[in-house]
């Protein structure tokens, strides 16, 4: 059976949600191109099946500091530019590809926590990461960002409990090279 000009298969897909995000596209919902418009596939993973017992995804994780998260989140301005290992809970995942996820000292929403992104934005973590155990490596970095991201995050189910007042907030990231996901 042929198949029709306008079918992704799932490697075409990843494909091409790899060049969209790697062209400045954020969670958005975008029709797929046809096979013949498919940018060549990268070395980057999509990830979105459900997590694995123990999953590895980005980079091997095998340098770094290991920093408790608590520590982290007190006082970043002193790891920004290490290469650092963290643990924590995921709280909350990026619910459209996995862009993106929130890790915290705990499950409980009050706990301290931060986004934590991924280097260069070449592979994601599963949708349904929410529940797990996390080990990050990556780097700290603090930012101010938009009212409309901030706003965008927000519907994603993120939570910014320091917002500026014309809705703009500090955010610390953990931009993360290599994930570890524990289910139990």
């Amino acid at each position: 059976m042929q198949r029709s000009r306008n079918t992704l298969n799932p490697a075409l897909a990843a494909a091409w949600l790899t060049a969209a995000a790697l062209s400045g596209i954020a969670c958005e919902r975008r029709t797929p191109p046809t096979q013949e418009a498919l940018p060549s596939a990268t070395s980057a993973a999509v990830a979105t099946a459900a997590v694995a017992p123990s999953k590895a995804y980005g980079e091997k994780i095998t340098a770094g500091v290991r920093v408790p998260l608590a520590e982290v989140l007190n006082a970043p301005q002193s790891f920004s530019g290490k290469t650092l290992i963290v643990e924590g809970d995921v709280r909350k995942a990026c619910s459209r590809k996995g862009c993106w996820m929130e890790v915290g000292t705990s499950a409980e929403p009050s706990a301290p926590g931060c986004r934590v992104t991924f280097k260069d934005y070449a592979f994601f973590v599963p949708t349904d990461s929410a529940g797990a155990k996390a080990r990050l490596a990556g780097h700290v970095e603090i930012e101010n960002i938009t009212p409309s991201f901030v706003k965008h995050l927000e519907e994603e189910g993120a939570h910014f409990p320091n917002k500026n007042a014309d809705g703009s907030a500090q955010s610390v990231t953990f931009v993360a090279s290599g994930v570890e996901l524990t289910k139990s």
